[in-house]
């Protein structure tokens, strides 16, 4: 069998962010092994040999749609894998890049997606409960352009204080309530998204930076470490298993899966539910 074409992306235009480091550089590096036309994009310089590298900070609506120029003009494969820690005080920024900004340059795209094309988001474990926010973060889905979405943001102070959690619940929603919609359904185009557990990545000093009320690197590490690993005697994940699955998800290889959310943390949150943490 040749896996090759098994994948479905041999010679295939493949778009994908964050590729500069982390699960979606280990995501790149089997698409390119995969035979696929990179696109990569990263507000950080990109060390693969992409068809293309692009940097651009993709919370800002001017850099996205001058990225969006740059693209070429049939896309068999989108991976929307860029995200920022959430920071007190940068509440409205981590809402841009981690979840407005994806979905705009997701409709921006979807002209130049071709029929049967994959999206392709990194959510986050953080962003379980989506389901008891979901009309909420509906409203937002709705918003039609940057100026709708600050001036959402800054009059629902309260709702984006957890600003990492609301914007990965947010994205969560937008699989979940789009997957059949006309414009994605019409020209079965998937959606999906993977949620990863505790992964060590480049950015991981910025997660356990933002996870102490202090701003102490080792302290956030410890109270991530408590809630995701001490509980069952596990380790972290390293990029390549989020990034390898999120490369099968995009394939051809999963071709009838749409409107999923897959938590891939070794079976913690499903651990969660049967002990009743989570609703």
């Amino acid at each position: 069998m040749d896996l090759k074409k098994l994948f479905g992306y041999e010679n295939k235009n493949v778009v994908i962010t964050g590729a500069a480091s982390g699960m979606s550089k280990s995501a790149c590096e089997l698409l390119l092994e995969l035979g696929a036309n990179v696109y990569a994009i990263d507000i950080n310089p990109i060390a693969l040999p992409v068809k293309k590298a692009i940097q651009a900070d993709l919370g800002k609506q001017e850099e996205i749609e001058r990225v969006v120029r740059e693209l070429p003009e049939q896309i068999d494969a989108l991976f929307l894998c860029h995200a920022i820690a959430g920071y007190k005080g940068k509440e409205l920024q981590v809402q841009l890049v981690n979840f407005f900004g994806q979905k705009y340059m997701v409709e921006l795209l979807l002209p130049r997606l071709v029929d049967k094309a994959s999206v392709t988001f990194i959510s986050s474990v953080g962003g379980m409960g989506f389901e008891q926010n979901y009309k909420t973060c509906l409203e937002v889905i709705d918003l039609k352009n940057f100026e709708e979405a600050i001036k959402w943001y800054q009059e629902h102070p309260d709702i984006i204080a957890n600003s990492y959690v609301f914007a990965k619940q947010c994205m969560n929603s937008y699989v979940n309530s789009k997957c059949m919609s006309k414009e994605f359904i019409d020209r079965k185009i998937r959606l999906n998204a993977i949620c990863p557990g505790y992964t060590l990545t480049g950015l991981t000093d910025d997660f356990n930076k933002s996870s102490s009320p202090t701003l102490n690197a080792k302290e956030g590490q410890e109270m991530i470490e408590n809630m995701f690993i001490k509980g069952w005697n596990g380790y972290p994940a390293e990029p390549k298993d989020m990034g390898y699955p999120l490369v099968v998800i995009g394939s051809d290889i999963c071709s009838y899966m749409s409107g999923q959310v897959i938590y891939i943390d070794y079976g913690l949150t499903s651990n969660w539910k049967h002990n009743g943490l989570l609703n």
